[in-house]
């Protein structure tokens, strides 16, 4: 699809664009990538897999292969690669 510039972390599987996407008719700036799950707000490793999150990608470039759906909270659920690594690679811990 396109890359797009990281501007915010919200969690460890869930961050803003700057440029916005566009898909189907829908526009946003969040993501939530597909490949790994990371631990909720209030669950034991939160803090840890949004910090890595943040470290890794915050303000780099992240490229969007091909979206599979925009969720319930209005984010598009794709598949994120990071210098040309799907970035669930990054967090095999948290892999599905």
């Amino acid at each position: 699809m396109a890359e797009f510039t990281v501007s915010e972390v919200i969690d460890g599987h869930t961050f803003e664009v700057k440029e916005g996407w566009q898909w189907e008719g829908k526009r946003g700036n969040t993501i939530r990538p597909t490949g790994y799950d990371a631990p909720e707000k209030g669950k034991p490793g939160y803090e840890e897999a949004k910090q890595k999150l943040k470290r890794l990608i915050l303000h780099e470039k992240v490229e969007i292969k091909i979206p599979q759906d925009i969720d319930d909270w209005g984010r598009l659920v794709t598949d994120i690669y990071y210098k040309d690594r799907n970035l669930a690679d990054y967090f095999p811990e948290y892999k599905t």
